[in-house]
């Protein structure tokens, strides 16, 4: 398998995961593209660049969008991405999803989104809960 990974994110935020992923890996195993959607963007001019990115990533076997925000300006050039063929498309963008979907690089598509969404839910802790009620 090879999955394309398109990261739709506001300023940088896209970039700098990546870097920071493919240096706790050491290595980035799958192709990858980052596009960002700056404040006072086009829309329109920045979906035009990422159905370019992703039609040139899939080579058959699709690409998965990873995105900030879900209802931000990113997230929602991604989801117009789902009318291309094999795209999917997961909002909530955080390190530990990033870590998860590069680690399994020989996943179809669909096993790779649901690693992204388990990743990033999963990542997300309580680091103290004592004091915080309920943190258990």
């Amino acid at each position: 398998m090879n999955v394309g990974i398109l990261l739709i994110t506001h300023g940088n935020i896209g970039a700098v995961l990546l870097q920071s992923a493919t240096d706790v890996l050491g290595v980035c195993p799958l192709s990858t593209s980052t596009i960002s959607a700056a404040p006072g963007c086009d829309p329109e001019r920045v979906l035009t660049y990422a159905r370019q990115a992703a039609e040139e990533m899939d080579c058959g076997d699709g690409v998965l969008v990873l995105t900030d925000m879900y209802g931000a300006t990113p997230s929602n050039i991604a989801c117009r991405l789902r009318e291309l063929h094999d795209v999917r498309v997961v909002s909530g963008l955080n390190l530990p999803m990033l870590i998860r979907v590069l680690n399994y690089p020989d996943l179809d598509l669909d096993d790779l989104m649901h690693k992204a969404v388990t990743g990033g839910r999963d990542g997300v802790l309580i680091c103290n809960t004592e004091g915080v009620p309920n943190a258990e």
